[in-house]
């Protein structure tokens, strides 16, 4: 008889539920981003974002244009090697016969004349000095060519963790939604059953309570999403906040490699940061020898010729030399050798800077691979956790229908339910941002 008094309260309470007025209603369809009625609401997939970003982002103009700017210090370097040529044109009007007689141990007579002429120098050989100050211009640029690749690969990796961000607030959302949803209903059928005198208001107040922190927590998952898309935008090069709509990538929830000592190496072979700075080392090396070759001898060759149209009669009409110097350096009081020195020392400390960032390279992808395999793992641990609380649930429900259990434990499953659908959709989330990182770790960043 009593079954058959609770069965007929159960039946009493759904056939009711739906004609009785909201205690408490749900938040207006405006509030929600996802329900907004936006002008301009966009699709976008994560190589749309990556792409982008590459054309919009400031900073990756500034790294091509430091790297083009590097490749004209090399040329300029370079200019040393080739012809110097230059086209002289003199007037001169003087005293007859008047000579330069202070500051200088010739003494020259000047003429009154006018005359044009050419001047060419050479370098011959300088023993390797201006080889190697080329050599340390073409490495320097090829390290500014990496700095930009480094760049890239730091925009496009903010943007894959905004966007999986993205991503997971929205998922977030929507689980903050179904729970206000649930939460509604039990609130509508406690309610039911506690105008039929079948349930106290005790029961009615914690089911209340319920849909009040489910409420918060839609409250809390529309800001984080709004956060979300602001970042998103500005990223993306946009100053005011777009109204994307993510589109979810395939998912590849693949396990991490067993062992992390090949993707160190791989790190150590392909992250644009080593690259940099091995070249770095490379440049400072030959700067170091060009600096060692200050003590060598400078030999060039330089010849002039030219006319003088209008001249003094002492002054033939037209005039031509040619010659070779050698320059050898005797004492600049210590000046090649302190020069010779620092060069040294810079090269040392930058060996060291390379051999720390190796280090610390190998670290982060070790830590990076921890990271993703302990987000692995965690992926079958929530799924159990989401399926046992989704039963748990389900049971608690039942018994609370047959009057077996208390409001208590529905209220303790339905929020175990909601903390395991939280925990499940973070965990997914988390692996595909780890990934990431670990690739960018590994500098395989698009």
């Amino acid at each position: 008889m009593k079954q058959f008094v609770q069965m007929a309260a159960v039946l009493f309470a759904v056939s009711v539920a739906p004609c009785v007025a909201q205690q408490m209603p749900m938040p207006p369809a405006s509030a929600s981003p996802s329900t907004t009625t936006a002008p301009a609401i966009r699709q976008i997939t994560l190589q749309q974002a990556e792409a982008t970003a590459i054309k919009n982002n400031p900073q990756i103009t500034v790294g091509k244009l430091q790297a083009l700017q590097a490749r004209e210090f090399t040329r300029e370097t370079r200019a040393a090697l080739y012809p110097q040529i230059a086209l002289n044109v003199t007037a001169v009007g003087s005293d007859p016969g008047s000579r330069i007689s202070a500051g200088f141990l010739n003494n020259p007579t000047v003429y009154p004349r006018v005359a044009a002429g050419a001047a060419v120098s050479q370098l011959i050989t300088d023993f390797g000095r201006t080889q190697n100050l080329v050599a340390n211009s073409v490495f320097q640029a090829k390290a500014q060519d990496q700095n930009a690749i480094a760049t890239q690969q730091q925009i496009v990796l903010a943007v894959d963790e905004a966007f999986y961000n993205t991503l997971e607030t929205k998922a977030l959302l929507h689980v903050a939604e179904e729970t206000v949803k649930a939460r509604q209903d039990l609130v509508d059928q406690v309610q039911a059953l506690t105008n039929a005198k079948l349930k106290s208001d005790v029961d009615l107040s914690f089911s209340k309570v319920d849909f009040a922190r489910a409420k918060l927590l839609l409250l809390s998952s529309q800001n984080s999403y709004e956060a979300s898309l602001s970042t998103l935008s500005a990223i993306l090069g946009y100053p005011d906040r777009q109204d994307f709509a993510p589109v979810e990538p395939a998912s590849q929830s693949t396990p991490p490699a067993v062992d992390p000592a090949p993707l160190i190496q791989q790190a150590l072979n392909q992250r644009p940061e080593v690259k940099s700075l091995e070249d770095e080392v490379t440049a400072a090396t030959k700067f170091s020898r060009a600096e060692h070759d200050l003590w060598w001898p400078t030999v060039s060759a330089s010849g002039v010729v030219g006319a003088a149209p209008i001249r003094n009669d002492n002054i033939s009409n037209w005039y031509g030399a040619a010659g070779v110097n050698i320059n050898i350096p005797v004492f600049n009081g210590f000046l090649f050798n302190a020069r010779a020195k620092s060069a040294d020392l810079d090269a040392e400390v930058k060996r060291k800077r390379l051999q720390d960032l190796q280090n610390n390279v190998a670290r982060d992808v070790r830590n990076t691979w921890l990271d993703t395999e302990k987000a692995y793992e965690r992926l079958s641990v929530t799924q159990q956790l989401r399926e046992q609380a989704q039963l748990a649930l389900e049971l608690s429900q039942a018994r609370y229908k047959l009057g077996l259990a208390t409001i208590v434990e529905l209220s303790q499953a339905e929020l175990q339910k909601t903390e395991a659908d939280i925990d499940d959709t973070d965990a997914r989330y988390q692996y595909a941002v780890s990934q990431i990182f670990l690739a960018y770790q590994m500098g395989l960043t698009r």
